[in-house]
């Protein structure tokens, strides 16, 4: 008898005729003689909803905990719905919420970290024949108050479960099959991969693909758990996301993503000296303005250095504001600043044993002249920055040249 976590999300819990076909799905791996414990999110926009409520009552400084207490609640109904529509159809079943299981967090409400849960009521009802079904995206904090993982939890509530129950495997049910080369709504003969390493989705899931939430790679990577994404709507295997000791020979690229919430700032003129960068970024840090890829390019007479950095598009007014108010400790002659920018990357863990990857990347959209504005890499990925008309052109071209379009 193997234990499996399923998670089910907003689009697959969207209305009781998807839930129906959730506990027809639930049953029939559980008649196969397997236990089954069922994470759930929302139904789709239940959590938007209920974020503009608090908005509209609470202000723009609404109390966090209590936005826990509100948002938390779309997946406590969608937890009992689903308990109630396996009863239906004769499976014991019983809900629990984050704080029954439980699932200890920090008390950062409205992005919590899980802490620990050894989930042993949850064991104890796998053990009595019933499916345990647990509201995901919630958790507890030492004084009792209700805490909410932040976007995608539900992704890690299952992550966590599985790691505490030892299951086999946690099935993560989205509306896509699993994980593709690239975007298949950009690039026609981008190929659903069977297996991918732990780090190569950290790195995908990090440069913007939306398969799963980061958090949850890295909990999974770190306890061991095999994830598997595939689709509630269709009996297809999805992709294993697993160690790389489990792929016999990898693909020096595995998958290309991209992210459009990328906007490129320049300071002009800056002087080149010690304590300019820390200034300006230590700026940037203390308004939590997270910067991403740093280039800096030095004047002739070694005097002045134009920096051109990354920050999501979201924090560019901020991180505009920010950089106005140090102009006088920095002398920087302009600020330059553009949001029409993507950030393209190339991932694969077959890099770190094989040469001439990034020349490749350059050379391919050189002869598209596609122009490269900013370049940043790590052991298994490389990432750069163009012009955002050229997202389509780069990702099909720098797929078809790692020989993407024959996985």
């Amino acid at each position: 008898m193997a234990l499996v976590v399923q998670k089910f999300g907003g689009t697959s819990v969207a209305d009781l005729d998807r839930i129906r076909a959730v506990a027809e799905r639930v049953k029939r791996v559980r008649d196969q003689g397997d236990q089954v414990a069922v994470v759930v999110s929302a139904m789709a926009g239940v959590t938007n909803q209920l974020v503009e409520w608090v908005r509209q009552l609470g202000g723009a400084t609404y109390d966090r905990a209590e936005y826990d207490v509100v948002v938390a609640s779309g997946e406590q109904v969608t937890s009992g719905l689903l308990a109630l529509a396996l009863q239906a159809l004769g499976v014991p079943a019983r809900s629990f919420l984050g704080w029954q299981a439980p699932i200890a967090t920090d008390h950062s409400h409205g992005k919590a970290r899980v802490l620990a849960t050894e989930a042993t009521p949850v064991r104890q009802a796998l053990a009595h024949g019933e499916v345990a079904v647990l509201a995901g995206f919630q958790g507890v904090a030492a004084d009792g108050r209700v805490t909410t993982l932040g976007r995608g939890g539900s992704d890690t509530s299952a992550v966590v479960l599985a790691a505490a129950l030892g299951a086999e495997r946690c099935d993560i049910f989205t509306d896509v099959e699993g994980v593709y080369t690239t975007d298949p709504r950009i690039v026609a003969k981008a190929c659903k991969l069977a297996r991918i390493t732990y780090e190569e989705m950290l790195e995908m899931a990090s440069l913007g693909a939306k398969v799963l939430e980061t958090r949850s790679v890295a909990l999974a990577m770190r306890h061991g758990v095999r994830v598997q994404v595939l689709s509630s709507f269709v009996d297809r295997p999805g992709t294993l996301v697993v160690d790389e000791g489990e792929i016999v020979e990898q693909n020096i690229v595995s998958g290309i993503a991209y992210s459009r919430d990328e906007a490129k700032v320049t300071l002009v003129g800056v002087a080149d000296q010690p304590g300019v960068a820390a200034t300006i970024f230590g700026s940037l840090a203390e308004a939590n303005v997270n910067v991403d890829m740093i280039v800096q390019s030095v004047s002739a007479d070694g005097r002045t250095t134009d920096v051109t950095f990354t920050v999501s598009r979201g924090d560019l007014a901020r991180a505009q504001a920010v950089l106005a108010g140090v102009r006088a400790a920095l002398d920087y002659r302009s600020l330059r600043a553009d949001a029409e920018v993507v950030k393209v990357s190339v991932i694969g863990v077959g890099m770190r044993s094989h040469a001439g990857t990034a020349h490749l990347m350059f050379k391919t959209l050189a002869e598209r002249g596609i122009n490269i504005q900013a370049i940043s890499t790590s052991e298994i990925k490389i990432s750069i920055l163009i012009d955002e008309a050229y997202t389509e052109l780069a990702l099909r071209a720098l797929h078809s040249a790692y020989g993407l379009d024959a996985v």
